[in-house]
């Protein structure tokens, strides 16, 4: 795998060392890359003792990203369990659906770590969590024992080390937990309400967009064209005040991306539309104006043509019968 990959590249050169690190198996965690590709590796962590989970050995992938470790790795979970999607990438402040949460002093074990002590706290409608009953979580973790990864090949009865009394924390262990006690586990339920309040005011501030927009079109339908223009300005301005201030730095999901972007091409729609038609009134007047200006130009100019015309005709009549008498 060596021979396949640049080791001057600080992710394969951080990858290498923690694939090293990682190659004994623990009693509670294990993780190494495939054969034929670094970025991705399986592990397999032990369910937290004193949980629903205790007693379940569950399988899973981490996907790294080229810029790793200054990019978050991507989770994802292949055995059921009942508190992640089985196959689906994981919201936690250690995944790549969080990057701004995630620091480059944290690794692979620290991810492992980190799941581990998600696994008993609360879905809260985040992406990829589950939120089963206490009974049917045990009964999952029964049945994790017998899963096999048909992509790996893993053996989830040999994936770790059996516990024992004995079993002590190595410096390492003791250094990744640490490190993965400032994710903060229990902030983690907290910080997934506040960006639903975050979502539901953003819904709410943009069906109120929709609203203004609506009933300034209805209000100014039978005014002006000056008036209208001046109308939709104002409320396209004041719309934009309330996007703004509602998205900023919060994220929107797709159908709140698309409300936002119908309401703003109504807005621009309507500006233009009153807009336009006060702009060209005058230049319309001024262009009938020259084209009754130019057709007057043409009636005269033709008439004094005929004019000449005939004046010379006669001339030349007088001039011939003139000629002829002579």
């Amino acid at each position: 795998m060596e021979n396949k990959y640049n080791l001057k590249s600080p992710a394969v050169k951080r990858l290498m060392k923690e694939a090293a690190e990682l190659r004994d198996p623990t009693e509670h965690y294990h993780a190494q890359p495939l054969e034929d590709n670094l970025f991705e590796w399986h592990f397999s962590v032990r369910g937290p003792p004193d949980s629903d989970f205790d007693g379940g050995i569950y399988h899973g992938r981490i996907v790294l990203p080229p810029e790793y470790p200054m990019k978050p790795p991507s989770i994802i979970l292949l055995t059921p369990n009942g508190r992640f999607e089985v196959g689906k990438k994981i919201c936690l402040s250690i995944s790549g659906h969080h990057p701004e949460t995630w620091q480059p002093s944290w690794s692979i074990r620290t991810a492992l770590i980190a799941i581990i002590g998600f696994m008993p706290t609360k879905g809260e409608g985040a992406i990829g969590s589950l939120d089963y009953t206490p009974e049917e979580r045990r009964v999952l973790a029964k049945k994790s024992q017998d899963f096999c990864c048909e992509t790996c090949g893993c053996s989830i009865r040999t994936s770790l080390l059996a516990l024992t009394p004995n079993s002590n924390p190595t410096a390492k262990d003791c250094e990744a937990k640490e490190l993965a006690q400032q994710i903060s586990f229990r902030a983690e339920s907290s910080l997934m309400r506040q960006a639903s309040e975050r979502c539901a005011e953003s819904e709410s501030s943009t069906l109120t967009q929709e609203d203004t927009f609506t009933s300034a079109s209805h209000e100014v339908a039978d005014r002006p064209h000056a008036e209208q223009a001046e109308v939709f300005s104002a409320t396209a301005v004041e719309g934009t005040q309330i996007a703004t201030a509602t998205s900023c730095g919060r994220p929107l999901n797709p159908r709140q991306r698309h409300s936002q972007q119908h309401s703003q091409l109504n807005q621009r729609d309507g500006t233009e539309s009153a807009t336009n038609r006060e702009d060209f009134a005058p230049a319309a007047r001024q262009l009938r104006d020259e084209s009754h200006a130019g057709t007057a130009l043409l009636v005269v100019v033709l008439t004094l043509a005929l004019a000449i015309l005939i004046f010379r005709r006669i001339y030349l009549t007088n001039e011939y019968k003139f000629d002829y008498e002579l």
